[in-house]
């Protein structure tokens, strides 16, 4: 049998170096990871949509009530510039549903997103998903 010798952390960069080019086109391939963790049923709508001269990363939509969700990447630390681009692109989008991908929250960003779920009506909703990768 062979020797079981751990888990080792990977960071994300080193899997997908290029965020827009690699990581994103590989998350709308699997979007079922993230459907799963987020208890959702999505389905892919566009990549890199154009919100006013910016782009979202992905949009989808639930298959449940067809609204729309937005989705951003950040393979490092959530920082204010993303915290701002998601935003942007939810209200340039119409989407009711935020999902924030990072290696890691600062924890004021993480109180940001408490605060819109509990500031906002019930259908709307804002994840901060932490994004690992784990080698054996």
């Amino acid at each position: 049998m062979p020797e079981f010798s751990g888990f080792q952390r990977v960071k994300p960069r080193t899997i997908w170096p290029h965020e827009a080019q690699e990581f994103t086109p590989w998350l709308a391939d699997n979007l079922s990871f993230l459907a799963k963790t987020l208890n959702m049923e999505l389905e892919f709508e566009a990549r890199e949509k154009d919100v006013g001269g910016f782009r979202a990363d992905l949009v989808c939509r639930n298959k449940v009530d067809n609204s729309r969700i937005v989705i951003e990447n950040q393979l490092e630390k959530s920082d204010h510039s993303h915290l701002g681009q998601v935003l942007t692109y939810a209200a340039g989008l119409q989407a009711t549903t935020v999902v924030w991908i990072a290696t890691e929250f600062r924890n004021p960003h993480r109180v940001t997103l408490n605060w819109h779920n509990e500031m906002m009506p019930a259908h709307f909703k804002f994840f901060g998903v932490q994004l690992g990768y784990v080698a054996i």
